[in-house]
């Protein structure tokens, strides 16, 4: 559902709701204004078009969203996808990439698909956040310390130019990035100040020093940027060619997938911090939607926003109001305040994304994953954290799905377990039908676990334990949940090699869906209808009576009845 829809059934628009979600939207706001300056000119756009996606972006996710609570808007996430897109195709190649992301996310909403983003494992999402982390990091070198720009391609390259540059830093734009990120950790754990934004104060401080000093070879807005526009842009419909649709759709999915998985990852962190409980499907309708309008009034990529969604919360935010407060906020900022940006220093921005890269490598939560995680995870983080850092993000995600699914499929497969039943097992089932043992030349193989591509080998194997041919072979699937292709195939191929030996195969106990694919695959009719059986019972009392009637399986069990009474108690 709606989020604003689901808001106003709670009652959560009435007036009583009104003064904390102003409150709450007002700082959230504020919280924002130095983050979407930093990230769109981290990302390779100007800083008035973070401030557009903030306040496109921010308005419809919070009208059109799944979670109540989300605050939507550029993100540091988004830094290394956004800016490699605005190197190879310019800011009108990453707008129209970004109008392809929103049309695709908005598809994956309608097409219910917000549930299969939560497959991804989390070492997969904690290698690639954190490998974002230390790219944003290094990123930032160039502005933090006033160094001149690098010419690399990799990020090895980069940061070995940029490590023969620190000896060129420049001192009072060191000072004042320093004395900006001093500020930014420090103003939360000030007694008093804790509710008062840090990447603001530092902003603020920092630009006032700059425009009462006017310090030579600070690089700010203005030097760089030339200011921000006082006033709102206007429609701008982008130019798309077919060329430009194929070159850009790669690009694209990258967008999509990263922002479905934050933006999710925000709305469960604020399902956890409020007690709420978000539409995943809705949240990325609502994520679609404002990566389709975003671009169109010059914004960039824009997702939920796990730091600013929490400080909505932590503020009293109840509300779709916050966000659409957050948004009103930033839009009275750039009509009457956007001149001020002239001199504000970007070494300033720089110690802002310093922090952010810090909070997004979470690396206690890192070094805590490579000490304690088993070890196939281990490897998975650190294999997706190093393609991410010295190869592609997008190379990075795909391996690491790929390490991780192979993973889970070698524990499916060694899961499951395919043996001979004994008479000791059989007990319960022998009970009901008055029997002591399997009837003479009835052998019983029980399958337990998924009957899928990874597991044939064990029935294989398994099978091929059998030294002697059994005249019917029961084939038990009670435990098996689902069978694939694959499996359908070989077991297909164990059945016609066994009837080519004369041993007659029984089909019992799979559910209806498995008995359903059977049915489809031709098997219960390879086997024949009266050889399949819902009941494994109904197959017991299929061999006794087999027995009974079979002139050679009756001698074999008068032999055994024989045998068991010459070695009985009254034995000689």
């Amino acid at each position: 559902m709606i989020a604003l829809l689901e808001a106003r059934r709670a009652g959560l628009l009435g007036r009583r709701h009104w003064l904390a979600n102003l409150v709450a939207g007002v700082i959230v706001g504020i919280v924002a204004l130095p983050l979407a300056m930093a990230f769109a000119i981290a990302s390779g756009a100007k800083p008035e078009q973070g401030l557009y996606t903030a306040i496109i972006a921010g308005f419809l996710v919070s009208a059109f969203g799944g979670s109540r609570l989300q605050i939507a808007g550029p993100t540091g996430a988004f830094i290394v996808i956004l800016s490699g897109i605005t190197a190879r195709h310019g800011i009108a190649g990453l707008q129209v990439a970004t109008l392809m992301a929103g049309v695709i996310l908005l598809l994956l909403g309608l097409a219910r698909m917000g549930t299969i983003i939560r497959f991804i494992p989390a070492p997969v999402i904690v290698g690639f956040t954190a490998g974002i982390g230390v790219i944003i990091w290094v990123g930032q070198w160039r502005d933090f310390f006033g160094l001149p720009a690098v010419t690399g391609e990799h990020f090895h390259e980069k940061l070995w130019l940029l490590l023969q540059a620190l000896p060129q830093l420049h001192l009072i734009t060191t000072a004042l990035a320093a004395l900006s990120l001093v500020l930014v950790i420090a103003m939360p754990r000030l007694p008093g100040m804790r509710r008062v934004p840090g990447p603001l104060v530092a902003l603020v401080v920092a630009t006032v020093l700059q425009a009462a000093f006017h310090f030579d070879g600070v690089r700010t807005i203005g030097s760089a940027f030339g200011g921000i526009p006082q006033g709102l842009p206007t429609l701008q419909l982008p130019r798309l060619a077919v060329s430009d649709l194929l070159t850009l759709i790669g690009p694209a999915f990258t967008i999509a997938m990263l922002g479905a998985i934050e933006s999710l990852l925000s709305a469960v962190v604020a399902d956890g911090m409020a007690g709420t409980h978000h539409d995943s499907n809705q949240e990325l309708v609502g994520q679609g939607i404002a990566n389709i309008v975003a671009p169109l009034f010059g914004g960039i990529a824009a997702t939920g926003a796990i730091a600013r969604t929490a400080t909505n919360i932590r503020n009293g935010g109840t509300g779709p109001l916050a966000g659409m407060v957050h948004a009103a906020t930033l839009l009275l900022t750039v009509l009457f305040l956007a001149p001020l940006a002239v001199n504000v220093p970007l070494a300033a921005l720089a110690a802002i994304l310093f922090v952010v890269a810090w909070n997004m490598s979470e690396a206690k939560h890192f070094l805590r994953m490579v000490r304690r995680a088993p070890r196939a995870d281990v490897v998975i983080l650190l294999v997706t954290f190093g393609l991410t850092v010295f190869a592609d993000l997008v190379v990075a995600v795909n391996i690491g799905v790929i390490l991780a699914t192979l993973h889970f499929l070698r524990r499916m497969a060694s899961s499951v377990e395919v043996r001979q039943a004994t008479d000791h097992e059989l007990t319960q089932e022998f009970a009901h039908l008055g029997l002591a043992r399997l009837p003479p030349g009835v052998l019983v193989y029980s399958v337990d676990g998924p009957f899928f591509f990874g597991a044939v080998e064990n029935f294989e194997r398994a099978l091929a334990g059998t030294h002697t041919d059994p005249r019917v072979l029961v084939i038990r699937l009670r435990w098996v949940p689902f069978i694939d292709i694959t499996g359908l195939q070989t077991l297909e191929e164990v059945v016609r090699d066994l009837q080519r030996r004369g041993v007659r195969v029984m089909l019992a106990g799979a559910n209806a869906r498995v008995h359903g694919k059977l049915l489809r695959a031709g098997l219960v009719e390879l086997v024949g209808r009266d050889n399949c059986f819902a009941a494994f019972a109904d197959a017991l009392a299929a061999c006794q009576r087999l027995a009974e009637s079979d002139p050679a399986m009756a001698h074999e069990r008068a032999m055994l009845l024989s045998h068991s009474a010459e070695s009985g108690p009254g034995a000689s």
